[in-house]
């Protein structure tokens, strides 16, 4: 049985609960890349099951997912309230040729994207960190929630790369 969105969303949360979640993503980026650090092309791109993603597929989903939050945050600074729609991740990896990125491409732009939204995160007012918009799936988040869910989602796909990487070859 699938999740549904409020059993994700609570998982992803509780992944990074009593954390500082500003220092978990700044972490990332260096904790990713050592997690990655030696593993030969076919351990990247093997699956471990039909529908799951590739090691390589899911930094470049961090990536691209980066790039969404991005988006997102500085629409919400410019205007709160505003509707975030949601994306279909699996066809994102598909039409994004996910399988095909170069891995130092794909963790530069993880790293570049990371380090951007911590700069910007890092000028934000109180008030600003309270601005909300409606999540088509979440519903309503604010910045500080957003900052929240991404510390939890970098965990949680740091797991399924070690998971990944347990499996027999």
């Amino acid at each position: 049985m699938a999740e549904t969105q409020d059993q994700y969303k609570a998982r992803i949360h509780a992944l990074s609960a009593g954390r500082d979640p500003m220092h978990l993503l700044a972490a990332a980026p260096n904790t990713l890349t050592a997690i990655i650090a030696g593993i030969a092309d076919p351990d990247l791109d093997r699956r471990p099951g039909a529908k799951k993603w590739s090691i390589r597929e899911i930094v470049v989903h961090l990536a691209d997912d980066e790039l969404v939050g991005a988006y997102r945050i500085r629409m919400i600074l410019s205007a709160p309230g505003t509707d975030i729609q949601a994306f279909d991740q699996d066809i994102w990896a598909e039409t994004g040729r996910y399988q095909a990125m170069p891995m130092p491409m794909a963790l530069t732009l993880f790293r570049v994207l990371r380090e951007a939204n911590l700069a910007l995160l890092h000028r934000l007012s109180d008030a600003e960190w309270d601005r909300c918009g409606i999540h088509a799936e979440r519903g309503r988040e604010s910045i500080r929630d957003i900052v929240s869910y991404y510390a939890g989602h970098d965990l949680n796909h740091f797991a399924q790369i070690t998971a990944n990487l347990r499996l027999p070859g």
